[in-house]
């Protein structure tokens, strides 16, 4: 049944509405009005939309508009912090000073980015002592400005703290989580800053989360009653290409060497604070349990046969490995009896109580990893000299059919990649939409709102090797030097894996030494990315976390280079395991997930060139592929209609035509 609002949101963002007439230069936009009416019926009748809608549609306030004029307590997704802060600091005050709609909207992070009170207590007490070579000492040159800032703070957001980068370890030693909050038995828990924004949450509207903390909650309250977030009538999912792989994530189990050895130091610092330990080794129980957790994790990496960096290989099968077996029971008896030494002092300190609970299900992850079954595929990586364990679901549809997309709610999915050679099909398919519900699934692509015709420029050269040739990256390396010389302004350079990112940042660094080279991993991604606008001309060279969710506008951006297409390693475990589901079931695993996949990872890398109308520029893809095989075809017709060429003097001429 439709609302008595329904048009409103058009009504409002359209040319006679309030921002057309208050706003200087406001634009009207076909594609946002129309995406507001489809999002204004889908909450009204609580159905499921698929609204593919590209850059400068905006199609932010084409989905909130409608969700503020609901009248119903709506959560907004996204897969980035930066995008909740956009919506939180800067859409939404608009749309409050300029439509006059009631906002009250809470902005919820995942309870890793909030200060915990005890656990920082238990730091500035003394009662943590990190053993980790360098950690200590920066744990130590850290902790006055932690202080300082948690006597200033009423949020607890550490994205406050902005002189400690996210990745710095006194974060792991102060923030909260789901695995070390106590709740309300904690001295801490009315002044709590999760509590507070907890609180908050309850009574909101409008709460504003990202998709980890979201699938943390349908995980949680899958197997759980309660669960992280407050109940709510609607949710939109913005950037929802995204919400396979996070799901994927909080539907399966991971452990790392190094996460438990967090938990060993959590226990020592625990039993020190509730005064239980005052020797200077840990107990006996506790050396036990970190001596066999070594012993293990030293056998599975033994086991990586892969020198690649963060590649993903098959665990190997507990049964057909007598060795590893025997560590991993040895392992699961010593956890067992630390579990029952923490439990035994619970009904008296809460902090072990709360442990032995996350001991507990450590052991039942292990096991889980270990032995995954047919629904899940277990897989091992090493990360530096760490190694981690996980069981991925093979297919997240049936898990987000269950917990999600059957309880009646109105679910909006959002992005400007959704679709592959303009059909949904590949997304409806793996995220459990492709059978029928209850709900009705409706679909809208969003015509383009960027002039990419006459802004853009799809460079796809025949004449450089083919990517698996040795002689590729040298030869790949002069093209990228020749783009950057002819191009007026800065440019990205997204390779599809870290070996060749440092190949080419060291070559470009040789050819081209007085233009500023920023490369992925020198420093944390919002430092790069302030360097990058600032600087006007650099070149950044970087992996996969550059290629979606990055805005630069204007000319501090006027070149995209991309090296190889995003084709997923076919030898990663969680891939092969979806391709053989999928050729047996008698389709094609390369036709229906892997060419759908490139595309909408391609389409990603080409979205970070033009962010405004204004915006001028070129895309390079170095892989001859894309025009010489069938599958490009495909690939190409899902990309914004730019002017194509396969001639470089098309890319000088491209720019000696435009005054910029």
């Amino acid at each position: 049944m439709r609302s008595p609002t329904a048009g409103r949101a058009a009504d409002l963002l359209g040319p006679t509405g309030p921002l057309a007439q208050r706003l200087e230069g406001y634009e009207q936009r076909a594609g946002q009005l129309s995406m507001a009416d489809a999002v204004e019926r889908a909450l009204a009748d609580d159905q499921i939309l698929l609204c593919e809608a590209g850059t400068g549609t905006g199609k932010t306030l084409a989905y909130l508009v409608p969700a503020l004029l609901s009248g119903r307590r709506v959560v907004v997704s996204t897969a980035s912090k930066a995008l909740q802060e956009q919506i939180a600091y800067k859409d939404l005050p608009l749309i409050e000073e300029h439509l006059g709609l009631e906002v009250g909207a809470v902005l919820l992070k995942g309870l890793s980015n909030y200060l915990c009170l005890r656990r920082f207590g238990e730091l500035r007490d003394g009662f943590v002592d990190t053993k980790m070579g360098g950690t200590r000492s920066r744990v130590t040159e850290a902790l006055p400005l932690v202080e300082a800032w948690a006597e200033r703070t009423t949020t607890g957001d550490r994205a406050e703290l902005a002189e400690l980068e996210e990745s710095h370890p006194i974060w792991a030693l102060v923030t909260s989580s789901s695995e070390t909050r106590i709740g309300p038995r904690c001295e801490h828990y009315d002044v709590c800053h999760v509590t507070r924004v907890k609180r908050a949450a309850e009574s909101a509207k409008l709460l504003i989360v990202n998709h980890h903390l979201l699938f943390a909650d349908l995980a949680i309250k899958g197997e759980h009653p309660g669960g992280v977030l407050p109940n709510y009538d609607v949710l939109i999912l913005d950037e929802a290409h995204r919400v396979e792989d996070v799901a994927t994530g909080f539907f399966g189990a991971t452990v790392s060497s190094g996460g438990l050895e967090r938990v060993f130091a959590d226990v020592e610092r625990s039993l020190r604070a509730s005064f239980l330990h005052h020797e200077k080794e840990p107990p006996g129980y506790v050396l036990a349990a970190r001596q066999r957790s070594v012993e293990l994790f030293a056998a599975l990496n033994a086991s990586v046969t892969s020198a690649a960096e963060d590649a993903r290989e098959p665990l190997p099968e507990l049964d057909a490995h007598g060795a590893l077996r025997e560590r991993y029971f040895a392992l699961d008896e010593a956890l067992s009896v630390l579990g029952q030494v923490l439990g035994g002092h619970g009904p008296i300190h809460d902090a072990l109580a709360q442990l032995a609970g996350r001991v507990t299900r450590l052991r039942e992850d292990l096991t889980a990893i270990l032995y995954p079954g047919r629904t899940r595929v277990g897989w091992l990586e090493r990360r530096g000299t760490g190694v981690s364990i996980a069981a991925s679901p093979i297919d997240v549809g049936p898990l987000l059919r269950e917990r999600l997309f059957s309880r009646g709610l109105g679910v909006v999915l959002t992005s400007a990649t959704l679709t592959s050679q303009g059909s949904f099909a590949y997304i409806r398919e793996r995220l459990g939409l492709a059978a029928a519900l209850d709900a009705p699934v409706e679909e809208l692509v969003v015509e383009e709102a960027l002039d990419f015709a006459n802004a853009a420029l799809l460079y796809t050269p025949e004449d450089l090797p083919e990517v698996t040739e040795p002689a590729f990256a040298n030869e790949a390396a002069k093209r990228i030097t020749a783009l950057v010389l002819a191009t007026p302004g800065g440019a990205f350079v997204l390779c599809t894996s870290v070996r060749s990112m440092r190949a080419f940042a060291t070559e470009l660094a040789s050819a081209l030494p007085e233009r500023r080279r920023l490369v992925q991993g020198d420093a944390p991604k919002r430092t790069l990315l302030e360097q990058f606008r600032a600087t006007g001309d650099a070149i950044l060279v970087a992996t996969m976390s550059f290629w979606e969710g990055v805005d630069v506008p204007g000319a501090a951006l006027r070149l995209v280079v991309i090296d190889r297409l995003p084709f997923d390693v076919p030898s990663d475990p969680l891939v092969a395991a979806r391709c053989l589901a999928i050729r047996e079931r008698g389709a094609s695993a390369f036709a229906e997930y892997s060419v759908p996949r490139a595309a909408i990872a391609l389409k990603q890398g080409f979205g970070r060139l033009l962010r405004t109308r204004t915006d001028r520029g070129v895309v390079a893809v170095l892989d001859r592929r894309l025009t010489t095989r069938g599958y490009g075809k495909k690939l190409l017709e899902s990309l914004p209609g730019a002017q194509r060429t396969k001639e470089f003097s098309d890319v000088e001429r491209f720019w000696a035509s435009r005054k910029l």
